[in-house]
């Protein structure tokens, strides 16, 4: 059995500052394995033990996610091997083209029989590259998912929602993105980092892989502060309790947050 996981190299935006102007400064923000992908990782590699199969982690990115500390932090999530696209010619990178990415990685190891992905990333956070990506691949995406088990062309999904857990049996490959509390995910030990070093990985550019040209791109040309009510800083008088509640009702009132 052949599985793959797509995981992102980004930095955190809680590490991130915003200067004066509303600019944001990425300078202390570093860039790690996102914080929601070792559940996918973990996933996949429980189930790759399980099957005697293999476990590929593939990402996309410009030249730093091919970088040796990219690299160790990635193959020691468990992956027996990476394939990764690093490429600063590809310019801003939204949903649609790391999907397309993605894909023709998928494509280009061939045979693939499951996609793993985390929940979201931890940067753009906005849940749509699973189902994008299955898109590209013309499969079914699964999201929420809780478990996986079974075999190639057999799999068995649980999945939660609002109203409880759903069961589906999966009888070709599939995308699933992997719920936050699938699994606990191990932190890697030294060992785990010092056997990353040795585990193959195939680093790609644009011109090895068949994906088409983007018509448009998408990139930030301005940037805002949030227009900010100043306060007002009125003082209620609290002796009396009663009084005084009556006063801050009415004050909510006014400015219309009641």
């Amino acid at each position: 059995m052949k599985i793959v996981v797509a995981y992102k190299w980004a930095a955190n935006p809680q590490d991130a500052g915003v200067g004066p102007d509303g600019t944001v400064d990425w300078g202390r923000a570093k860039a790690a394995f996102s914080e929601y992908d070792p559940v996918a990782a973990e996933v996949g590699r429980q189930l790759a033990n399980a099957t005697g199969g293999e476990l590929i982690g593939i990402t996309v990115g410009g030249k730093e996610v091919g970088s040796s500390l990219a690299r160790k932090g990635a193959l020691s999530r468990g992956f027996d091997r990476a394939v990764i696209l690093a490429d600063d010619s590809m310019g801003p990178i939204y949903t649609l083209k790391t999907a397309a990415y993605l894909a023709a990685i998928v494509r280009r190891i061939g045979e693939v029989d499951l996609v793993l992905t985390g929940d979201s990333s931890v940067d753009v956070g906005a849940k749509l590259v699973p189902t994008a990506l299955a898109g590209e691949l013309g499969w079914p995406c699964v999201a929420e998912v809780t478990s996986v088990t079974g075999t190639a062309g057999n799999l068995t999904i649980e999945r939660a929602y609002a109203g409880g857990t759903q069961v589906l049996q999966a009888s070709g490959p599939v995308v699933l993105a992997v719920a936050t509390d699938a699994v606990v995910a191990p932190v890697p030990g030294m060992k785990d980092i010092l056997a990353a070093a040795k585990k193959p990985v195939e680093e790609l550019t644009l011109a090895d892989l068949d994906v088409p040209e983007f018509a448009s791109t998408l990139e930030t040309t301005a940037r805002a502060k949030p227009q900010l009510k100043a306060r007002k800083g009125q003082l209620i008088d609290g002796s009396d309790p009663d009084a005084a509640a009556a006063a801050l009702v009415t004050a909510l009132r006014a400015d219309n947050a009641l």
